[in-house]
């Protein structure tokens, strides 16, 4: 199928879909027009007839990129982020910029500040966060992949909660460069699916040294790693729901029958792995949003964002208070070092890791949930960012007619096994 008839028929269920659903925050519309125009080159690029919906916080030349806050709801971004050019390069297609929690802070797609993405899957349940846009539609049929970008989950959260692939790249695989951060020393961006072929595709053309963004760092084609006499290691984490974890079981015994090597492994102090992501996290959000100060752009931020960010703002603020001296966020940074060397450690023995994506199922839109229980959701998926490695969630299946969705982690740069991993699950099935 060209690009231009899969746009039209894209724009169509947008616009049939997006009122109920709420994914889309603004459509290219000059979509169809560049559709037409890359369906006319003799040589077309790799990306030619995919099409993308992008998360809301990576620059998209022209379009309105509010990271869903009212604090830029008028921001229209002046050049297109590193990742956006890549895609381009290779004859992509924009079609939109996705719904998301607001200035990423959130794991259930319910704090925008343009109301809460539906899951696609599961009706009247959160379709998980940060970047619920861009996981809820691919699910729904709305594009054919989408960018996001994942501090603690953000992207792998969604993937699990919506059925669908959703790859966090190894800490300095891919570009920042125009990306609007949650936490510069944990960010990244990657890529959602409905294949691991797909998502490892995408991945490949945005991947690379940039230098715009000085931690992105120089990196091979990527490639299927072989299967043969592969060590997989299993991670049991406390809290875990048992029926996910049978789940998830079930699916490690599949990959023993095709002749993997698997052991349970241990590391000593993943049940950190939260408390030492939020002092992080707040530190470094607190420091970078002091340049939305309503002189550059929109409103200042204290004044006009909700309620998950201010209480970010707050917590940082009063982490780099000058009385502490930083105590809080050197200690946070310590156990992170901790637990990369414990990972280190383990993936000395074992190819890949696997363990569930989510401890528990997606909850009601609008539940009263506990701050701590909200943030207990990305327990399994925070881990990697500490450890700087790359992970990606595949469904699992479903229970009680929910996705459910696991991890496959590899080490700093080893995505090759960690895809090699992913796509025997895949293949093999339930």
């Amino acid at each position: 199928m060209n690009a231009e008839t899969k746009v039209k028929k894209y724009l169509d269920a947008i616009r049939k879909g997006n009122k109920k659903l709420n994914i889309f925050l603004h459509v290219n519309d000059k979509a169809l027009e560049e559709a037409k125009a890359v369906d006319k080159k003799s040589k077309k690029g790799r990306l030619h007839g995919y099409v993308f919906g992008i998360k809301s916080n990576i620059n998209v030349k022209g379009m309105i990129c509010n990271c869903g806050s009212k604090v830029l709801e008028d921001y229209r971004a002046p050049y297109d982020a590193t990742v956006i050019e890549k895609i381009r390069k290779e004859d992509g297609i924009i079609i939109g910029m996705l719904n998301m929690d607001e200035f990423a802070c959130g794991s259930s797609g319910e704090s925008s500040a343009y109301g809460a993405t539906q899951n696609p899957r599961v009706p009247g349940k959160i379709p998980g966060g940060s970047s619920s846009g861009s996981a809820a539609a691919v699910a729904a049929g709305l594009c054919d992949v989408a960018l996001g970008s994942d501090t603690g989950g953000s992207i792998r959260n969604p993937a699990s909660y919506c059925g669908v692939v959703g790859v966090k790249p190894s800490y300095g695989l891919v570009s920042r460069y125009g990306l609007t951060d949650l936490s510069m020393s944990l960010d990244q961006i990657g890529t959602l699916a409905n294949t691991v072929d797909e998502a490892m595709l995408v991945l490949d053309v945005i991947r690379g040294k940039d230098e715009r963004d000085p931690k992105s760092v120089d990196s091979s084609a990527l490639k299927i790693g072989k299967t043969e006499a592969m060590r997989i290691g299993v991670v049991r984490v406390s809290g875990v729901d048992k029926d996910i974890q049978k789940l998830v079981d079930t699916r490690v015994d599949n990959l023993k029958k095709q002749g993997f090597k698997v052991k349970e492994v241990e590391i000593k102090h993943i049940d950190l792995a939260v408390q030492t992501y939020y002092p992080l996290v707040y530190a470094e959000f607190f420091s970078g949003t002091r340049r939305f100060d309503g002189r550059r752009y929109g409103k200042k931020i204290d004044d006009a964002c909700g309620e998950e960010v201010l209480r970010r703002i707050l917590g940082g603020s009063e982490i780099t208070r000058a009385e502490f001296t930083g105590k809080y966020y050197k200690r946070a940074l310590e156990v992170k070092e901790l637990i990369t060397e414990e990972f280190k450690e383990v993936l000395k023995d074992v190819d890949c890791l696997i363990m569930p994506t989510c401890p528990g199922f997606p909850w009601k839109l609008g539940a009263a949930m506990k701050v701590e229980e909200v943030y207990a959701s990305d327990a399994l998926t925070i881990p990697a960012n500490l450890a700087g490695i790359c992970a990606v969630s595949i469904p699992a299946g479903t229970i009680r007619e929910m996705p459910i969705g696991m991890q496959v982690m590899a080490g700093k740069g080893d995505e090759g096994k960690m895809f090699a991993v992913a796509k025997e699950l895949s293949r093999i099935g339930l």
